[in-house]
């Protein structure tokens, strides 16, 4: 009698380990910005399937928490909801760098903070150029301010093997203080309508959280239950729910107490990361990047005012504001441009900062509520998102690979004799010029 072979069960859980393993990967900007991708691709070709009618019904699907007064469709839900737990990791990533990290002392923040302030002005005073030139709604100016970390990071990934590490720090830096920019730009102009009891009753539940961090209580049960609260009174006030998300973020404490391995921020980064990458910002980019790619469609981007603003402030004002700006402070104040970057490398930076998705696209979808519109400007942060990318990828390749000959030439050196040779370690450290 041969003994039955255990049933295989279909989309059962994972073994811890392998469900170890995908948490581990989805925390690496690689592949988290490669599930973004993905998630967008199968947005642009269902939305221009035969099957369009269902990606509409599923998006545009209404269902609500009574409980908590919420009834939202399924866009709502990822865009209101489920990016707001990608706001508390950029909140808690934020928040490291203020304490512990590049942004913790004036002298090494000045470039990148310059370079992401100006980074956001040029690109919002070219949108505004652009409209008004052509005619066209100016209210969309903050459109193109916004640089997506998760795919800069990720193409950035992909193509440097030898770039300096710098290069990376330099625009983790921008990026932050980048998202710290579009979050007070959609908590002050992309909320209407306050309700004063329901924003009295969030920030009551924030303060609480606070007071719970400050005292070091611990337990997850006082604190998830609290923050659903306040995100949810959040949304009620008429303030962009995403706001809750980064309030408890830079709440979080990023410092270790004596005797714990790792602070309260870093646990909860560790933990909800893989959910913000491998769920949340997927779910949204697929909710949100589902425009139509049609002749007409692409059309628009680059005759309506509105849309031809946003590509141009993606993709000229991105490289503009973050060049000139870092050039301009170097040039006329006491920042200094570290030692391993070259201006080249800044320019290759500007472009690559040029790639705005989940942001750009949440912000479009506040500033234009026609459909017709949101559609032609989500439209036009794609074909920007791409070119900046594509135009990034030529640079730095070219970056990449003279790094790597010169990476090549010391290890040649030091093969040769054991002593690294000192022009080559030289011209190394002090970028290729």
């Amino acid at each position: 009698m041969t003994q039955a072979r255990p049933r295989k069960t279909v989309f059962g859980l994972l073994p811890w380990p392998e469900r170890q393993a995908i948490a581990q990967a989805l925390r690496t900007e690689t592949v988290g910005g490669l599930v973004l991708l993905a998630a967008a691709l199968v947005a642009l070709v269902w939305a221009n399937s035969p099957w369009s009618g269902a990606y509409e019904a599923v998006r545009d699907f209404h269902f609500g928490i009574p409980a908590l007064g919420l009834d939202l469709s399924v866009g709502h839900w990822t865009a209101d909801g489920l990016l707001a737990v990608f706001f508390l990791v950029a909140g808690i990533e934020l928040k490291r760098e203020l304490v512990v990290g590049e942004l913790r002392t004036p002298a090494t923040a000045a470039l990148p903070v310059v370079a992401a302030l100006c980074g956001m002005a040029v690109p919002a005073a070219l949108y505004i150029l652009t409209a008004a030139a052509g005619g066209g709604s100016l209210g969309g100016w903050a459109v193109p301010m916004a640089t997506d970390i998760a795919f800069a990071l990720a193409v950035l990934a992909v193509i440097s093997t030898h770039l300096p590490s710098a290069f990376r720090a330099f625009l983790l830096t921008l990026a932050v203080v980048d998202d710290l920019g579009a979050i007070l730009i959609i908590a002050v102009f992309f909320s209407s309508d306050l309700n004063f009891w329901a924003l009295g009753g969030a920030v009551g539940g924030l303060v609480l959280f606070y007071v719970l961090q400050r005292f070091r209580v611990r337990g997850w049960w006082w604190y998830v239950p609290l923050g659903v609260a306040s995100w949810a009174l959040m949304y009620n006030s008429g303030v962009h729910a995403t706001v809750a998300g980064v309030a408890m973020g830079l709440i979080l404490r990023t410092t270790r107490d004596k005797g714990e391995a790792a602070s309260p921020g870093a646990r909860v980064a560790h933990l909800v990361h893989p959910l913000s990458a491998g769920v949340a910002v997927p779910l949204f980019a697929l909710f949100a990047a589902g425009v139509s790619v049609s002749g007409t469609a692409l059309g628009h981007v680059f005759t309506d005012p509105e849309p031809l603003a946003v590509v141009i402030g993606l993709v000229v004002g991105k490289i503009l504001g973050i060049f000139l700006g870092t050039y301009l402070a170097a040039r006329f104040t006491r920042a200094q441009l570290n030692p391993d970057l070259a201006w080249a490398d800044v320019l290759g930076l500007a472009t690559l900062a040029g790639i705005g998705f989940t942001v750009a696209l949440l912000i479009g979808e506040l500033a234009f509520p026609e459909p017709a519109e949101a559609e032609h400007v989500k439209a036009a942060v794609l074909v920007g998102s791409l070119i900046a990318a594509a135009l990034a990828a030529v640079l730095l390749l070219r970056r990449n690979h003279l790094y790597k000959r010169l990476w090549e030439e010391e290890n040649l050196d030091e093969d040769a004799d054991g002593i690294p040779d000192i022009h080559q370690t030289g011209a190394r450290s002090g970028g290729a010029r």
